[in-house]
């Protein structure tokens, strides 16, 4: 076998292993963007636990198709990134909605993983306004807080008034 040939089986069993190993995963065309400002993009995603590789279309079409994810080879054509998260499903989302507001930005997401269900541009947009996963436990522990803290005082109120009679 050709060395070339075994490198590029090699790559793509990393990349299969990283679509299998990342909770959510997306496509996006950075074609126009400097590259001062495609460094920009891939500092704030390494900040938010987000991994951007640019891989060739060709392993990429492979290790998604290996994953188990071949409707997503698709969106594989043309100059094209892959952001790898691990843990949060909602970063990559929100870094990359929130470039496509920024004026004579070329960042197109295209479509997505999270959790093994192939998602849109619309559905990657909701879920780019999602709380991050740390606000969402804050919001339920202090929802449960709250029902608790009402439960103890409607306790205290009928201990109350059983004293009283």
């Amino acid at each position: 076998m050709k060395e070339s040939i075994q490198k590029k089986a090699e790559e793509v069993v990393v990349a299969t292993e990283r679509f299998k190993n990342s909770a959510a995963v997306i496509a996006f065309k950075y074609q126009g963007l400097t590259v001062a400002k495609f460094q920009e993009v891939r500092r704030e995603m390494r900040a938010a636990g987000v991994e951007v590789s640019v891989l060739k279309n060709n392993i990429s079409r492979r290790a998604a198709t290996e994953a188990g994810y071949a409707d997503f080879t698709d969106a594989l054509s043309g100059p094209v990134a892959l952001a790898f998260a691990k843990d949060d499903v909602v970063a990559p989302a929100k870094v990359l909605f929130s470039k496509l507001g920024e004026e004579n930005n070329k960042i197109e997401v295209i479509k997505g993983i999270v959790d093994g269900d192939i998602y849109s541009f619309d559905q990657l947009k909701e879920l780019s306004v999602l709380p991050s996963y740390e606000t969402l436990l804050t919001q339920l522990a202090f929802g449960l807080l709250g029902s608790v803290n009402q439960l103890a005082i409607g306790l205290n109120l009928v201990a109350e008034k059983k004293e009283q009679e």
